[in-house]
């Protein structure tokens, strides 16, 4: 009977187990912050690396070694125009030029950050964000945002790459 028992027990546990599947998340976090003094939207966002460097080979066919040690001018010049290239704002109804900062790594993320000068007032702010979607059609953006003490989320997919904050 204790065999039986112990038997059931294993069963049990490996089924248990092997029901469980390793799931990678594919999300990346961008803030967005309104300073009416200094009249700028700051933005950082906060991507995994090995996915920026995926979608980088992916899209430009060229292997990029952000986060490494043979990380090279062109690979950040790259992933700036590949973000640029896939992250629009408007403010107010109209589209405005986001300018690349700087960015550092933090573990297996890149930190990038980001500004829109000469922004006086905002009314409304439309995000558009398709960063990673033609890597993975899991991929979600997660905006969070503040404007005027007011904080907003927005989660972008494939099915879904644009919203508005008011």
């Amino acid at each position: 009977m204790k065999k039986i028992v112990l038997y059931a027990l294993i069963t049990l546990l490996f089924f248990v187990v092997t029901s469980f599947v390793i799931h990678k998340f594919y999300v990346s976090i961008y803030q967005i912050n309104y300073a009416p003094e200094k009249k700028m939207v700051q933005i950082t966002s906060r991507i995994f690396i090995d996915d920026l460097n995926a979608v980088l080979y992916k899209k430009y066919n060229k292997k990029t070694f952000l986060g490494e040690s043979n990380e090279s001018p062109d690979d950040i010049i790259l992933m700036k125009k590949y973000i640029l290239d896939n992250f629009s704002i408007k403010v107010n109804g109209l589209q405005k030029p986001i300018h690349y900062l700087s960015k550092e790594i933090e573990t297996n993320v890149v930190i990038c950050y980001f500004n829109i000068k000469d922004i006086s007032k905002i009314k409304t702010l439309e995000v558009k964000n398709t960063v990673l979607l033609e890597l993975n059609s899991e991929q979600q953006n997660i905006i969070q945002s503040t404007i005027y003490g007011k904080k907003q989320s927005l989660l972008l997919t494939e099915d879904n790459f644009s919203g508005m904050l008011k």
